[in-house]
């Protein structure tokens, strides 16, 4: 008799874990999670930025690599604000399902700004990134870095591979959010953050998706197609 192969795969998203501060939501979460459903590396976890795995190079990078590394499924994380881009830069970048990415760990990958992903038979585009208020009391090198926002060539490579797509995709991926969301959730823009929340707030007028994700202001919300997620982890389903 053939082995039965169940063919829905599992995306599921998760909010800023700020390293090990609250990677104790995700391991709790999965903890349950495979109790009821059978996962695989071809399910994947996408943390939506300030993931802290890249932070100090030492003891504390170690601890969640090993927490994510032991999941059942693989993880996928795009860049928020609060990472260490000099460890992040320094990594090798390779191809992985239609877009260029960095591996951080076996079954751990940094997916870049401005590509799009085929995932679970779903278009993903990411652009990770994002300003940092409290930059007054980091220090640069140490605790800030200021390619936490984006370049000019990482936005012009995100218009142009949605171009090709013909601005249309599945889901939108960012860390934080187009301007008018912004808006109805502080009702001020981050000084410092306002190139990049008005060029995502012209993708959310002109690219045709599905949902868009993002995390950065530590908020469970649905606002229309727009989800900000933090401690509540979201999931969609697509096929292996």
């Amino acid at each position: 008799m053939a082995k039965y192969v169940e063919s829905v795969a599992r995306i599921y998203l998760a909010g800023d874990i700020h390293g090990e501060l609250e990677i104790g939501k995700v391991m709790h979460y999965f903890e349950r999670e495979a109790q009821s459903n059978r996962l695989t590396e071809k399910d994947y976890l996408i943390l939506l930025g300030d993931v802290g795995l890249c932070w100090d190079g030492g003891s504390k990078d170690l601890y969640v690599r090993s927490c994510l590394e032991s999941l059942p499924v693989t993880t996928l994380w795009i860049d928020g604000n609060h990472e260490n881009f000099d460890l992040i830069d320094a990594l090798p970048v390779t191809d992985w399902n239609g877009g260029k990415v960095q591996y951080t760990g076996n079954k751990i990958i940094h997916l870049m700004r401005g590509y799009i992903y085929d995932i679970c038979g779903k278009s993903i585009f990411v652009f990770g990134g994002g300003f940092s208020i409290d930059k007054i009391y980091r220090k640069e090198g140490i605790s800030w870095w200021a390619r936490e926002m984006p370049s000019e060539e990482e936005y012009e490579r995100g218009r142009k591979n949605l171009a090709s797509r013909g601005k249309r995709v599945d889901y939108i991926i960012t860390h934080t959010a187009p301007r008018d969301i912004a808006k109805l959730l502080v009702h001020s823009i981050y000084p410092g953050e306002e190139a990049l929340q008005y060029f995502l707030q012209d993708l959310a007028l002109n690219v045709d998706f599905e949902k868009w994700y993002f995390g950065h202001w530590h908020i469970d919300k649905v606002l229309g197609k727009f989800v900000g997620v933090y401690d509540e982890i979201v999931t969609q389903k697509g096929r292996r």
